[in-house]
């Protein structure tokens, strides 16, 4: 199987297998939304796809609990393991991406009025400093955790993430970027200006 094939959401399901052993869909669920969550933005649907999908391919186990509900259990196989690790391994030539609303909206914000531009960053420094708060919470846990060494090395970059946020809206609410002209003003104005030469 070449593991430019799988997708992104594969290898969170890989991942989480190899991090936290066997799981149902609604474990992965869980998992996610305890941890990788915070920083990568998929649809939880995919959780319930995925794994059946990785069984059909050998690289998870996929056993049935043999009372309740007769939940599907899903484990990582020695090809899924290798999977994951030819990936983590691997050199990627791919470009970061940066999907952050707020700064899409701050691009678009000439089409808006400086009032409403100044909303937009008094509520994206209290989102930020919300979420930075909450790391701040989590920090102490995963310090506290010897198995967490690499949940608490993401969350260092978490942290200064979300700082540099806070900072950058502040500075967009104390000094907003100025409104451009209208195009057709200043065409008015370099016509003036010809006029007057």
């Amino acid at each position: 199987m070449r593991e430019s094939s799988l997708s992104w959401s594969a290898y969170v399901v890989l991942g989480l297998l190899a991090t936290y052993g066997p799981a149902t869909p609604y474990d992965l669920k869980r998992w996610v939304d305890k941890s990788i969550g915070y920083f990568w933005s998929f649809p939880r649907a995919q959780l319930y796809v995925e794994p059946e999908r990785l069984a059909r391919l050998g690289m998870l186990l996929e056993q049935r609990e043999g009372t309740g509900r007769h939940r599907r259990v899903f484990s990582l196989t020695d090809v899924g393991r290798e999977a994951l690790q030819d990936w983590i391994r691997a050199s990627d030539s791919t470009q970061v991406e940066l999907r952050d609303p707020g700064l899409l909206k701050l691009f678009f914000g000439g089409a808006v009025a400086p009032a409403d531009v100044l909303a937009l960053a008094r509520d994206e420094q209290a989102h930020h400093a919300a979420r930075l708060a909450e790391y701040e919470r989590i920090r102490p846990q995963l310090e506290a955790d010897p198995d967490a060494a690499f949940a608490l090395a993401t969350i260092h970059l978490g942290l200064r993430h979300e700082q540099v946020a806070v900072d950058f809206w502040r500075e967009i609410a104390e000094h907003p970027p100025s409104r451009p002209q209208p195009s057709s003003a200043r065409r008015n104005r370099r016509g003036a200006s010809r006029a007057r030469a």
